[in-house]
């Protein structure tokens, strides 16, 4: 079979909005619902959530190639979550602002440097969501203020173990799992400086916080 190329081009929405009623709106989401005709013509029902911010991840790396995570138990799911530091940028708010306003807060690090990893659409069958990543470099301590939702603990780990983790199911949050792959396929394929690419990629070692 030869290779299909990714494309676009040519495709035209195969969906007919009918009616539109939004049915619930918070301060960072709403939920819309629509009548609908699906692409093989039938009537239905689409239910859609919007988010009002787009959500911002930072992966924190230090010079050594260890990974900094935060750990929060998580009402949604009510289950205990490692992650990296994770929030939403405000309307107008730069991305990487962002991500250095939440690496502070969470973590209570400051980074000399941001680089753009990873653009998501989470869950895009029933939201609207759109995520950015970014890797953080040149870490030096900050002032931690967490928001009153938020009780963190903090891990400090070998970067292959946290991508270890990733991968063996005591790291679930989706965003924190894509950006280590993101940051493993950067190192391996020489997008990162070679000095911090050489530290992620060593053998794992030490004592996991997870």
């Amino acid at each position: 079979m030869n290779a299909q190329p990714l494309s676009t081009e040519g495709e035209t929405d195969p969906w007919v909005r009918l009616a539109h009623r939004r049915a619930y709106e918070g301060p960072y989401l709403a939920v819309d619902e629509y009548d609908v005709l699906k692409p093989n013509g039938h009537p239905g029902y689409y239910g859609v959530v919007r988010f009002k911010r787009v959500g911002v991840g930072v992966l924190p790396i230090d010079e050594e190639g260890w990974v900094y995570l935060v750990g929060q138990w998580r009402f949604a799911i009510d289950a205990y979550s490692w992650e990296m530091p994770e929030g939403a940028a405000d309307p107008g708010e730069d991305f990487a602002a962002t991500a250095l306003r939440e690496l502070e807060e969470e973590a209570g690090l400051k980074a000399a440097w941001v680089t753009e990893a990873l653009r998501m659409r989470m869950s895009n069958s029933v939201t609207d969501e759109e995520c950015v990543v970014f890797i953080a470099t040149g870490l030096e301590t900050g002032a931690a203020a967490p928001d009153d939702t938020e009780l963190f603990r903090e891990a400090r780990l070998p970067f292959q173990d946290a991508l270890a983790a990733a991968l063996d199911g005591r790291i679930v949050d989706a965003l924190t799992i894509a950006a280590l792959l993101r940051a493993h396929h950067m190192a391996v394929t020489g997008a990162l400086p070679e000095n911090l690419r050489r530290a992620m990629l060593r053998e794992a070692g030490g004592v996991s916080g997870l």
